[in-house]
């Protein structure tokens, strides 16, 4: 199927704000050790300061769910993005702790706003397209946060100051957004009486949640403890512990780039249950083995199965015909994150209760639900 001009231009706008949302997120990462050292900051203080960050996405979540349906997914979108890049430099600047929670707690919401927004614009697209594309936006998302670590740190080893560097990254981010911004779709809106900021979600948004909630849980526990599991459980030196995470992501990436002419052959639901059974059958085995090389091999299985689990969840959620985008996704986003911010902490309970490699049971456990839960309606993608 050839895809119009038109159609086309869109589809390349929107994936440029993904990248771009990659990008800046990836640019400020690679400093926190220098702005921790300049305030002086232990590691428990700089914890609570980093959860500003978190605090900020999840509580704009809901705000950018009516703003996209009071005011269309191109006008928050390109509003969402212009502050998130203008917001880069404000860590960095901060003049003290509070100030750096306060400039996390901006950066956060503009990214909250961002996530939702940005992801209701390519469901536009995608439906202007006439094919899927969240999967392939989410793995440019992730190239774009693999080009902002990269670039930080061949600046830092040519010994460009943090500040050039992420001042920098504004301005060209600015200018990548304000290319793209004539290319996204308008979109219809609803007004501000006919849309209430928060909605009770319905029957087949709690299904959606219920899987965003499930497929994010897995992704924020392998992020922060399969490093600590090959480490710590079975014993395996610095390096190979690390190549655990970079298996996960680097499945994950090729997945999410790979993953709308999976769906487009296969099917939503069809890609769902296979994600589930592939994820939660390569960590079942490779606890089962305990061996670096099948916690290795079980990381890989992990990214590859819920890779393409959120985009699809997004895609179909944002085309459900009893509710608007904007608050669907904004739902099914919220949800998810809940998951993703809860699996670190749940894992580490459970660890101190019985032991990590019984824990990290509990993403099996998860991955499980992906497969066996229906996707309501059992609608297959565009």
């Amino acid at each position: 199927m050839t895809i119009e001009p038109g159609a086309a231009r869109s589809r390349t706008a929107v994936a440029s704000v993904f990248v771009v949302n990659g990008l800046v997120l990836a640019s400020w990462v690679p400093h926190i050790p220098v702005v921790k050292a300049a305030h002086g900051l232990d590691d428990a203080r700089l914890g609570a300061i980093l959860l500003c960050m978190a605090a900020g996405a999840v509580s704009s979540l809901s705000l950018a769910g009516w703003l996209v349906t009071v005011f269309g997914s191109r006008r928050t979108t390109i509003v969402a993005a212009v502050g998130l890049c203008a917001a880069l430099p404000l860590p960095v600047l901060a003049p003290s702790p509070e100030a750096l929670a306060l400039s996390l707690l901006v950066l956060g919401g503009c990214n909250g706003l961002l996530d939702v927004s940005m992801n209701a614009q390519a469901v536009e697209v995608e439906a202007l397209c006439g094919r899927p594309i969240l999967s392939g936006l989410h793995g440019l998302f992730s190239l774009g946060g693999l080009s902002g670590a990269a670039a930080a740190a061949a600046l830092a080893w040519l010994g460009v100051a943090p500040l050039h560097h992420v001042a920098a990254t504004a301005v060209v981010t600015l200018t990548v957004v304000a290319f793209a911004s004539a290319s996204l779709v308008p979109t219809t809106i609803a007004s501000a009486e006919h849309a209430p900021l928060f909605v009770r979600p319905t029957g087949s948004l709690r299904s959606f949640g219920l899987l965003a909630f499930a497929a994010l849980l897995a992704e924020g526990a392998m992020a922060d403890w399969s490093a600590v599991y090959l480490r710590d459980s079975l014993g395996s030196s610095m390096h190979v512990a690390a190549i655990g995470f970079a298996a996960f992501s680097l499945t994950m990436s090729l997945a999410r780039l790979s993953g709308d002419q999976v769906v487009r052959r296969l099917g939503a639901p069809a890609v769902l249950r296979a994600s589930g059974v592939v994820a939660a059958g390569g960590l079942g085995v490779a606890l089962l083995l305990g061996h670096p090389a099948a916690a290795i091999a079980g990381c890989a299985t992990v990214g590859l199965g819920i890779a393409n689990v959120f985009p699809i969840l997004l895609s179909q959620a944002g085309r459900l015909p009893d509710i608007e985008p904007g608050r669907a996704l904004a739902a099914v986003t919220a949800t998810g994150y809940c998951g993703f911010l809860a699996g670190p902490p749940l894992i580490g309970l459970a660890a101190e209760w019985i032991s990590l490699p019984a824990a990290l049971a509990v993403v099996v456990v998860f991955c499980s639900l992906v497969a066996v839960v229906p996707l309501p309606g059992g609608r297959d993608a565009v």
